[in-house]
């Protein structure tokens, strides 16, 4: 049982070590932190921390919950007091492009660097962070792969090296090493950045659908559904250690949906 005698910073240290221990991702560590020294500060208790959220959305409320949880659980030693019933996540199809709603962004963005962004999220379906960790010395031009380490979950997948994208990559010139994405400043494109280049992109592309990084990985799995591949290959390509989360693209691939009209 911890000390509670602890004082509020003492308490976010262990926190932080919590997180380190169990490898969590530097967002969630970040989000949940600002959770736990909100609660702390407040001096509530759990269940009133927890009302003063009742009004926000399912997301926020869910987030709020299970970083209390965690802080009772891994820092404090003790089983969570509050047992409140969680709101289901709602179901929301997501936002899916047409192939030549891609191709338009991908031909209208000039900047060869920022279409090797929009290429990677989509002809190879990655996070956004994923792209941005990308490395030279991840990408095998010859066996046509390439290699995404530590995706969400801390686990490395390989995704295929799609033509296109690899003369694109031959095209920029060569590199012997280091990250893909680098900016003028010498650093990692930051994330702000590259929800930038989507956006001006799907502008620039004339696209009325409010456009994401993530939507480019959505589109690049439900082309290949539509296409005929085999649903395990693409759970397999996106790094879903679940399949039920992979088959959210079956509720948005029109190739069964067009059948069915034809019987009308």
């Amino acid at each position: 049982m911890l000390d509670m005698s602890m004082d509020t910073g003492a308490l976010l240290e262990r926190l932080d070590e919590e997180f380190r221990l169990r490898k969590y991702s530097r967002q969630t560590a970040k989000t949940y932190a600002a959770v736990v020294r909100e609660f702390l500060e407040s001096g509530k208790g759990a269940r009133e921390f927890l009302l003063g959220y009742s009004e926000k959305s399912r997301s926020t409320v869910r987030g709020v919950y299970f970083a209390l949880n965690f802080y009772y659980r891994n820092v404090l030693g003790q089983a969570f007091p509050e047992r409140i019933p969680l709101a289901k996540k709602g179901f929301k199809l997501p936002t899916v492009l047409g192939r030549e709603e891609v191709l338009g962004m991908v031909g209208t963005t000039e900047n060869l660097q920022h279409r090797l962004v929009l290429m990677f999220l989509y002809y190879g379906g990655l996070r956004l962070g994923e792209c941005r960790n990308i490395r030279w010395e991840d990408i095998d031009f010859e066996r046509g792969m390439v290699s995404v380490k530590q995706g969400k979950g801390g686990k490395d997948r390989g995704v295929f090296l799609h033509p296109r994208l690899s003369e694109a990559l031959k095209a920029s010139g060569p590199r012997e090493g280091g990250y893909v994405f680098v900016s003028q400043r010498g650093g990692r494109y930051n994330k702000r950045t590259i929800q930038e280049i989507v956006k001006q992109a799907s502008k620039k592309a004339g696209i009325k659908k409010k456009v994401s990084p993530h939507t480019l990985r959505h589109s690049f799995a439900t082309h290949l559904l539509e296409g005929g591949a085999d649903i395990r290959y693409i759970q397999e390509l996106l790094g879903h250690k679940d399949l039920r989360t992979t088959q959210v693209y079956t509720h948005i691939a029109n190739k069964d949906i067009k059948r069915l009209a034809d019987l009308l």
